[in-house]
């Protein structure tokens, strides 16, 4: 018997006067918040959405997330989170392939009207009877272009009414998570109230967080992503931390939480890094007192993709904290592996696997790879692993046997068990029938002074099949052509490595997550 939910009904309980979220300088308590969850279940329930149902949510990192996602939990439905980036079409593709029965989604700027495209994707689907608008007036009560606001729907029911987490068995959905779908169309991830709760507490399991650390999250990573989801809403409103919520990823903004709040707990992405260190001598000139984060910060986690070791020596010589980097898919819940924060540091590594996760390296047909460096694919087994590809047994079977999944990850490990990544499968660049890795391309370039940021891709070849292409983003100020880059390069790697084209930019395409979008640089959809 268990509900995700219970993590946050545990913490209202026992710490009910504690700042749960903050946002803009609005402070919510734990007792608050899971009032309002509680009005969020309520509703559905009298909306006839139950045990099983699943239900979609759209909002950026504002209190109304967490406040919808756990009262979809408490009346035992399944939490759909959506990307805030979707249009009207991918909107309805995901409600009509989730079955969702109702949909929230917040009304969004003039810059991106999420209401607009998610009114769109919920006019063309069949099935979802309830829409509700979230808005950034909380005092809003008149429906918008037809559509019932969600301080509308709420204001009857009752708000001293309790809604107890409805009790569900430990390998039932609790959440779906939708993959970017780089591969084909997106697939729903279907992951157990078993899957979620585990991997909370492993998360804080490894960052050592607990009640009486009363820890500070900032909540950078987009909370519908299984990164932001686990490791900082569900871990860390499990042991009564404080989330600072940052709607949208800004690296001076994110500084001036960092002190302000006296942030101790930072997660992200590669490029958030980045940013932030782009952005400190900007800040100080704001008048951020950036050297305070040194003596609040204790961890400084980083997911989602590659982190070059560049950015990691930078944040630890700027900091004196080690950035713990880890690996994870939506298809496991997301934590697999990790730095342990208690063994020497290996940059450049993803650690090793987390408490309760088996790892092996396979070649195409599940056998194991021999052997320490040897380069194979990444397989997962554990309490981590999702229960399949919703509505899709083939595309179940395809990566998962016998509880192992396969990541689609090339990795290598070394003697000691410390794993590696070194590329995804399908960014593998085959040059003149030499395999050539992205990424190991990306650490090189980024050791050069000019150089900023990366990103490395194939392009089509009449004689070699592929050839190599950067896309490159300098230092500000810095001045260095295409040529002497290209001949710097060569003199820095194999004659089969190198970089024949290179293309300088200002920004490069990213998710909103943070990842760099390389399908779009090539341009395939």
């Amino acid at each position: 018997m268990l509900n995700l939910s219970m993590l946050l009904e545990d913490s209202a309980r026992r710490y009910p006067d504690r700042d749960a979220l903050v946002l803009d300088g609005e402070r919510m308590t734990y007792a608050q918040l899971n009032a309002q969850a509680d009005r969020v279940a309520n509703l559905l329930i009298s909306h006839g959405i139950g045990p099983g149902d699943r239900v979609a949510l759209s909002c950026p990192n504002l209190p109304q997330f967490p406040i919808v996602y756990y009262g979809i939990l408490k009346a035992g439905a399944v939490v759909v989170p959506l990307n805030v980036m979707l249009k009207g079409r991918e909107i309805a593709y995901h409600l009509a392939d989730s079955a969702a029965s109702a949909y929230f989604c917040f009304e969004g700027s003039a810059e991106l009207p999420m209401g607009e495209f998610g009114r769109a994707g919920f006019d063309a689907t069949d099935g979802c009877r309830e829409m509700f608008l979230i808005t950034a007036d909380p005092g809003a009560v008149a429906p918008v272009d037809g559509v019932t606001t969600l301080t509308a729907a709420l204001a009857g029911v009752a708000t001293e009414a309790v809604a107890e987490s409805v009790v569900r068995e430990a390998g039932d959905a609790a959440v779906i998570l939708y993959t970017s779908g780089t591969t084909g169309k997106p697939k729903g991830a279907v992951l157990t109230h078993s899957n979620m709760v585990m991997n909370a507490a492993s998360a804080n399991r490894l960052f050592d967080s607990n009640p009486i650390r009363r820890d500070t999250f900032l909540v950078t990573l987009p909370l519908f992503h299984s990164f932001g989801q686990t490791v900082v809403m569900n871990a860390g409103l499990s042991v009564g931390a404080t989330l600072v919520m940052l709607p949208r990823f800004e690296a001076a903004a994110a500084l001036r939480l960092m002190v302000d709040e006296a942030v101790t707990v930072f997660a992200g992405v590669p490029t958030m890094y980045w940013a932030l260190l782009g952005a400190l001598d900007a800040a100080t000139d704001a008048g951020v007192d950036v050297g305070r984060i040194a003596g609040t910060i204790r961890r400084a986690i980083s997911g989602g993709a590659a982190l070059p070791v560049e950015i990691l020596t930078r944040f630890a010589e700027r900091f004196g904290v080690q950035i713990l980097e880890g690996y994870g898919l939506s298809e496991t819940s997301p934590l697999a592996l990790f730095s342990d924060p208690e063994r020497d540091p290996r940059p450049g590594s993803i650690g090793v696997p987390v408490w309760g996760v088996e790892a092996r390296l396979v070649d195409e047909d599940w056998n194991t790879v021999p052997g320490a460096d040897e380069v194979g694919e990444i397989a997962l087994r554990g309490h981590n692993v999702m229960a399949g590809y919703l509505g899709r047994p083939e595309a179940t079977a395809e990566v998962m046997r016998d509880g192992w999944l396969r990541t689609g990850d090339l990795a290598r490990r070394d003697d000691d068990g410390f794993y590696y990544i070194v590329d995804r499968a399908k960014d593998l660049i085959v040059r003149g029938g030499f395999n050539v890795y992205p990424r190991e391309i990306e650490e090189v370039l980024l050791t050069h002074e000019a150089v900023s940021l990366a990103a490395v891709i194939g392009v089509p070849h009449e004689s070699h099949g592929e050839e190599i292409k950067a896309f490159v983003i300098l230092e500000p100020n810095a001045q260095i052509a295409e040529g002497e880059l290209i001949t710097w390069c060569k003199e820095q790697m194999a004659n089969y490595k190198y970089p024949r084209l290179v293309e300088f930019a200002t920004v490069l395409p990213m998710t909103a997550t943070g990842k760099i979008l390389k399908r779009e640089l090539a341009g395939t959809p």
